[in-house]
């Protein structure tokens, strides 16, 4: 069962779908540090590499130049490729920013689109926020998500049967909400003469059950604590840290933990391997803030106006996240979250956790970027934010491993 990623970021959901028994064969995405961190980790681990085609270039790009640079080839794949999967970039469509109709990056559905329509494979994975279900303010025009199922549908070979819904993360055991759009879509002519496939959303309680179960994560949401609790600098105390130098970072402790822990474990050979663990500096006068804030401020929940006022936080959206509840969604800035204990900011490797990425994951590049430099970099905080839990995108690659075989 072969796939190709588009728009792969650091690589979370073709990490779920290799764990899962899918086969990668070749993952796009067009930055530079994201692309680099999603080649490293499938180089070193050849259980799940890529099988990558002579043709292709090992090197960030974008899906527009693949398209004008590979036409060729792409169609050349027919018959070869199981599934396509991926999201577009989802500024454009998130509530967590500014919407606009207009906005280019909107137009990169199109791309995966037109990438569809030159490979033609059995199956489609698309991912994206929630936003991509809902309408523009005072616009009548179809929804994003209404206009790629349509074209889907009306493709002229004959396109493909779509089923799609908003599901949360949580339910895959994910420790934190992250509700996002997934459409599976099935290649029509695979369904004629008689073949049918159920709608794998109408059983999702179901499958996500099985999963947690298969996982032991099985009875409970996943809760912050659970997840990160053993990277408490009061638990596992710090040092030097081993790539910025003048920072301190978490000792890692391969000690298993909770049942969570231990699955995000699984696979680390040596503690030193572990990266990311890196510790903000925060200033003393911030260091006292946040104490107070710990103390004084509900958890759990973000920061009402006066609380943020008598503290001086400018950010409309800051929590301290509650240790028995599940996360905030995590984002690509760092500074949206304070940890339930102590008065500091998450690691990238603690947002990793969150995420679900395995502990054995590394990520490259900047820690942190700033102004202009975010719409050209893509720094470690911001490659776990964008990225789909690996946790969900396995428990997915399940569900349509088991439509593929109802085909047959």
């Amino acid at each position: 069962m072969r796939f190709i990623d588009l728009f792969a970021g650091c690589g979370g959901l073709s990490l779920g779908l290799s764990l899962s028994g899918w086969k990668g064969v070749f993952a796009i995405e067009k930055n530079e540090d994201a692309f680099k961190t999603l080649i490293h980790n499938f180089q070193k681990k050849k259980s799940i590499s890529f099988s990558w085609p002579e043709w292709l270039p090992k090197e960030a790009m974008s899906t527009s130049d693949l398209i004008d640079r590979y036409r060729i080839d792409l169609i050349g794949l027919r018959g070869t490729i199981d599934m396509i999967c991926g999201g577009p970039p989802c500024q454009g469509f998130s509530f967590a920013g500014r919407r606009k109709v207009d906005d280019p990056r909107n137009q990169l559905k199109n791309e995966y689109l037109e990438i569809v329509d030159l490979v033609r494979p059995k199956f489609l994975m698309f991912e994206n926020v929630k936003g991509f279900t809902a309408r523009f303010q005072n616009s009548s025009a179809p929804t994003h998500s209404e206009q790629v199922e349509k074209q889907l549908h009306d493709f002229d070979w004959g396109g493909y049967k779509t089923f799609s819904k908003v599901i949360n993360a949580s339910v895959f055991g994910v420790p934190q909400p992250r509700p996002r759009f997934i459409l599976i879509a099935v290649r029509a002519d695979l369904l004629q003469e008689g073949a049918t496939v159920d709608d794998p959303f109408e059983a999702i309680e179901s499958h996500a059950r099985d999963f947690r179960d298969r996982k032991k994560l099985n009875g409970h949401e996943i809760t912050v604590k659970e997840a990160i609790s053993d990277l408490e600098v009061a638990f596992s105390g710090t040092i030097p840290s081993v790539d910025t130098k003048g920072f301190q970072q978490i000792v890692y402790n391969r000690s298993k933990g909770s049942t969570y822990q231990a699955l995000m474990k699984a696979g680390v050979k040596k503690a030193a391997s572990v990266n990311s663990l890196r510790l903000a500096k925060h200033r003393p006068e911030t260091i006292q803030r946040f104490q107070e804030i710990l103390e004084t401020c509900p958890k759990g929940k973000s920061l009402p106006k006066a609380f943020r006022e008598k503290y001086n936080i400018r950010k409309q959206c800051f929590t301290p996240l509650h240790p028995d509840e599940l996360s905030k969604t995590i984002t690509t800035l760092p500074d949206d979250l304070l940890h339930y204990s102590e008065p500091r900011i998450l690691t990238v490797r603690e947002c990793a956790r969150l995420q679900s990425f395995p502990d054995w994951f590394e990520f490259l590049g900047k820690y942190t970027t700033g102004g202009a430099r975010r719409k050209l970099e893509c720094p470690r905080y911001t490659q776990v934010g964008n990225a789909v839990p690996p946790l969900m995108a396995e428990a997915l690659g399940h569900i349509i491993f088991e439509m593929h075989e109802s085909i047959g």
